[in-house]
Order: structure tokens, then C-alpha cells, then sequence
């Protein structure tokens, strides 16, 4: 029988599919991955829209913003569900370019972001604010996906940007300085496997079998079995050196910052997302959306 094909949108190739394709996890189950990155978060979820993708590794505050905001880079809601919560951030961090001596050097500088009204956007004015500079102290431009904006740190093109999963290791190896992280926030969910949620929705069992596959792979890594490979693959993958690939490995395992093997969403980690979207862009539609969890997460994923 031949292999069902997925397409997955991604924004930094993902050490998960890697692993699974690799050791074969992917073909006994049946599917066939083609992993496409994106640009920014706006082209993602219009891809997914038009049926381009059948799943996407995206924050869950794209899915909560699309779901349930009016305000959203599209400008209309979507059917998204969640169908797993795959890590806790990898690392996501307020990161300075070579140039910046320390956070008061910010002031009048530009800070990137994916776009300005997204939830990697939130936390980098959230840790900004933590060293004393607030919205208007500085500029923030649009730079799109996280690989990009580590891109524009280092060739100076912003003076600041959050960055995770690898890339604020390759940006520090650059000479970059991560200042600091997002679990200074409290709970954080950084990375969700979405789909829609649709009657139309094809493919609906091979999303369950690539989300379980995904799930078991992220255990094995979680348990220790899969260390040289997770190396190897954020070598290549990521373009790190092999001490960088061994942080990214440990910060893989980090309960704070790494994997969540058992793919449950909680509530305390969508309710900092919340309360950081409704500090930076209050939304009368957010204090609906923790009661309305059940519409948006599958049923298994949900705590």
C-alpha cells in the first residue's frame, strides 16, 4: 500500500520528523512527510487555509488568534484544532545583537518580530519590560519566521529579537547575548501541532498516526534513547556546531523548555498566553477563550 502523504508547514525543520523519517517510524505508519518552512506565521496559517497543509507546528497563540480573535493578520477566523502539544519554548529567549552592550542600548533601536501582534511578539515586550524598557522605547519591525530574524541578529539587521529551538545558540555562537528566557513568564507552551477542523478535512486518520509517531519519538528523546541522533540532526538540520547540538539536546530534555512527551495542553500555559495577549493587544474575545478550550484542543490533548 502506498504511503499517505502529509504536507507539514514548520518554521525551523523539526528534529522530530527527521527522527521518525530516519529510523522508519514514518513509513510504518504509513506516511510520506513533505516538511515545507515558512516565512512568517501569517503565510503559514494562509497556506493551511487553502488546503497547502495538512498539519503545522506553529505557538498556540497563532491557533487561539486565529480561532477565536477578529483581530488577526488574516482578518477572519479559522476552524484550527490543536492536536497535540509537542514543547514548552526550546529555549525561547530575549537575544541582543553583537553590538548591544546591554538592554538599556535597546532604547530607539529596532526589536524583530515574526509580526507585531504574535505571541513570540508578546514575549519579546514581555522580557523587554522585565529590563526596564516598555513599548515606544523602542521600534519593531516584521522580520517573519524565527531562522530569519536569527539571520537578521547577526547580520544587523534588528538590535533584538526572541529566538528558540536551536537558533538563539547558532545567533550566541555569532556573538550574539541571550538575556533572558520566557519560562521568567511562568508556564509556557512554545510549539503545537494544529490542523483544521473542518467536515471537509481529509486525511483525518493519518494525522492521528503522524501525531502519534511524533508523541513516541518525542518520549524516546525524553527517556535518553536518542541523544547522538538528536545531535547529529541539530547539527544538520540547524546548523549548529556539535557543542551547540548538545545544548539544544539538554534543552530538549528540560521540563521547563523541552518536549512534552505526553502531548497534553494545560490550562496553565494557554492562560499565560492570554494574559500576555491581553496586556500587549487586549481583546474583548480573550476572556472567553480558557473556558472555550474544549472547542479548540483534542479531546486526548487536553488536561
Amino acid at each position: 500500500m502506498q504511503d499517505i502523504q502529509l504536507n507539514v508547514g514548520t518554521f525551523t525543520r523539526s528534529v522530530l520528523i527527521h527522527l521518525a523519517r530516519n529510523d522508519g517510524s514514518l513509513s510504518r505508519a504509513g506516511i510520506d512527510v513533505r516538511e515545507t518552512s515558512v516565512t512568517s506565521s501569517p503565510a503559514q496559517f494562509k497556506s493551511l487555509d487553502a488546503g497547502e497543509f495538512d498539519l503545522i507546528f506553529t505557538s498556540p497563540d497563532n491557533v487561539l488568534a486565529y480561532r477565536f480573535l477578529s483581530r488577526n493578520p488574516l482578518g477572519r477566523n479559522l476552524p484550527v484544532r490543536i492536536e497535540s502539544a509537542i514543547d514548552r519554548g526550546l529555549g525561547l529567549s530575549l537575544c541582543t545583537a553583537p553590538s548591544i552592550g546591554s538592554p538599556e542600548d535597546l532604547r530607539g533601536k529596532t526589536v524583530g518580530v515574526d509580526v507585531p501582534g504574535s505571541g513570540f511578539a508578546f514575549v519579546a515586550y514581555a522580557l523587554l519590560e522585565r529590563e526596564g524598557l516598555h513599548p515606544g522605547d523602542y521600534a519593531v519591525e516584521a522580520l517573519g519566521s524565527t531562522p530569519r530574524r536569527a539571520s537578521a541578529l547577526v547580520e544587523g539587521g534588528c538590535a533584538a529579537t526572541v529566538l528558540n529551538a536551536g537558533n538563539e545558540l547558532r545567533a550566541q555562537g555569532a556573538g550574539c547575548t541571550i538575556v533572558s528566557s520566557a519560562v521568567d513568564l511562568g508556564p509556557y507552551l512554545g510549539t503545537v501541532l494544529a490542523s483544521l477542523d473542518t467536515p471537509q478535512a481529509k486525511n483525518e486518520d493519518s494525522k492521528r498516526r503522524f501525531t502519534d509517531v511524533m508523541l513516541a519519538t518525542a518520549d524516546e528523546v525524553v527517556m535518553g534513547m536518542r541523544e547522538a541522533q538528536v545531535v547529529e540532526a541539530a547539527m544538520l538540520l540547524l546548523g549548529l556546531t556539535e557543542t551547540e547540538a548538545r545544548a539544544h539536546y539538554e534543552c530538549l530534555l528540560a521540563p521547563a523548555t523541552g518536549l512534552i512527551a505526553d502531548g497534553k495542553v494545560d490550562r496553565a500555559s494557554i492562560a499565560t498566553l492570554v494574559n500576555l495577549r491581553r496586556t500587549y493587544m487586549p481583546a474583548f474575545e480573550l476572556d472567553s477563550i480558557e473556558g472555550a478550550l474544549s472547542q479548540v484542543v483534542a479531546d486526548r490533548a487536553l488536561t
